[in-house]
């Protein structure tokens, strides 16, 4: 078991000596590919304040469109499993929706809704909605319909349908979907910061390459990485405290 959840990490250290000397030997500027020490060293010089500021404006604007995703995704979810007909005409739409390339419409979104957090928050929702509403319809629909057929035989009602049968079972699913949906989010913050914000990582990398000052952007983007996984591990830790079984069921 250690050797499997450490086999990652020795993989990635394994690989930095080899970029180290790699870059070394061949003389690589750092302004095209800084070696290791090199971005280690710019992420020290930043300071801790810096990188506080702009995580924190990061994290805000994920996880509260992660959570905007979350309030619009379950309900939907539920009225396509309720409704054929919602399913037939809506889901179509939502993969249009899911289709098309946030990164164009970014720009558009700003002179819509302006400059301030309003469509930060709506390019983090558009690109991890789909997902969550995807894994929780999936879950479900993948209900043993001899339970339904009790729960009706039996006389209850939607809302205990939904509520004691359905949701249960799409815990698994919906976790899978939560998990790809706060990496997500990560992304979609990062890119709502690309085209509009003054603070954040994704602001700091792109201020960063304006000014050629590489190894600062190298190290905002291994930031980014640590901060995505320590999120994903976050969701699952949620799952396995509180619907440890959903583990087991899944696995």
């Amino acid at each position: 078991m250690l050797l499997r959840n450490g086999l990652p990490w020795l993989t990635l250290l394994s690989i930095l000596p080899l970029w180290e000397f790699s870059c070394w030997l061949l003389a690589v500027p750092d302004f095209i590919l800084p070696r290791p020490s090199v971005i280690a060293t710019a992420f020290w010089q930043v300071g801790n304040d810096r990188w506080l500021t702009h995580l924190a404006a990061t994290l805000y604007i994920a996880l509260a469109g992660f959570s905007l995703s979350i309030l619009i995704s379950l309900p939907l979810a539920i009225l396509l499993v309720r409704s054929d007909f919602l399913n037939r005409t809506l889901f179509p739409l939502l993969v249009i929706i899911q289709s098309t390339p946030i990164v164009a419409i970014a720009p558009l979104l700003i002179v819509i809704m302006g400059t301030g957090d309003a469509p930060r928050l709506a390019i983090t929702c558009l690109i991890t909605f789909f997902p969550l509403v995807v894994s929780a319809t999936t879950g479900m629909l993948s209900t043993p319909p001899e339970l339904i057929e009790l729960s009706r035989s039996l006389r209850g009602g939607a809302i205990r349908e939904i509520w004691q049968i359905r949701l249960p079972y799409a815990i698994p699913h919906i976790f899978s979907g939560l998990k790809v949906g706060i990496t997500l989010a990560v992304i979609g913050a990062v890119i709502s910061e690309f085209v509009a914000a003054e603070q954040g990582l994704g602001y700091f990398v792109q201020f960063s390459t304006s000014y050629f000052k590489i190894p600062q952007a190298f190290a905002a983007l291994f930031f980014l990485s640590l901060v995505s996984l320590l999120l994903f591990k976050a969701v699952h830790w949620v799952q396995k405290i509180w619907f440890g079984w959903s583990i087991e069921q899944s696995g």
